[in-house]
């Protein structure tokens, strides 16, 4: 019998049911995707990862030093996190995700990019709100009593700047919110950010006054549903 479907792992949250399925497609001759939803909405496929993988190689393609700290904020299916670990100057790398469902995907091996993560000592896995540790003064993304900083943050988790998956993160996405990211960067540090939506240019403006300078990129790439290309957009920041 040909496999079609399997739904992995169905799970309650604070934020809505989480669920992980495993199915083939019949319109790519069979190919097995990864898919995650939340409630009814989908949040992630393992067939459209281009730019998660591009958040991490731009964010840290400009970055100086060979023993880089850096977090990524959000786990899913792990292409950002894998990505940067790719970078030979990264040290360690710590992955924020405030849904324990998601981390035990990775730690029990029912993800593709799972064990590579797990397996990697430089890689803690950190179950915890990305945007409470964000806006803390006094901890680190680690926990941590002391402020540590960070090299690069790199942020997949709502949908863009302002379609958020919790009403509550829309206080990351503003001034003070993006200030607060900030002190957490060493000088010349960057905070990449991942959106599913066209560049925004009022949110381009909001980094330009926290930040020394930021650009946008616009990540294409195949849509075979759609028979076109599709676009993502990464935003970089960097500090002075």
């Amino acid at each position: 019998m040909t496999f079609e479907f399997e739904e992995l792992d169905y799970q309650q949250t604070p934020l809505g049911d989480i669920s992980l399925r495993r199915r083939s497609e019949p319109r790519l001759d069979g190919k097995i995707l990864y898919e995650v939803k939340l409630g009814d909405e989908f949040l992630m496929s393992s067939l459209f990862t281009e730019a998660e993988i591009q958040l991490a190689r731009l964010g840290l393609a400009e970055l100086e030093g060979s023993e880089l700290d850096v977090v990524v904020g959000g786990l899913g299916l792990g292409y950002t996190a894998v990505a940067a670990l790719e970078h030979p100057s990264v040290r360690s790398l710590a992955v924020i995700e405030v849904m324990q469902p998601v981390i035990n995907w990775h730690r029990q091996g029912l993800v593709p990019l799972g064990k590579e993560l797990v397996s990697d000592p430089r890689c803690t896995l950190i179950h915890a709100d990305f945007f409470a540790a964000a806006a803390s003064p006094a901890t680190g993304f680690d926990g941590s009593t002391t402020n540590r900083l960070v090299h690069a943050v790199l942020l997949d988790i709502d949908h863009s700047p302002s379609h958020w998956l919790n009403p509550g993160n829309s206080a990351f996405y503003t001034p003070q919110g993006l200030r607060n990211l900030a002190d957490k960067l060493h000088p010349g540090g960057v905070f990449g950010l991942w959106s599913n939506d066209p560049p925004d240019a009022d949110f381009t403006r909001l980094l330009d006054s926290v930040f020394q300078s930021s650009e946008t990129h616009n990540v294409t790439f195949p849509n075979p549903y759609r028979g076109e290309e599709s676009a993502n957009t990464v935003y970089l920041a960097h500090k002075a």
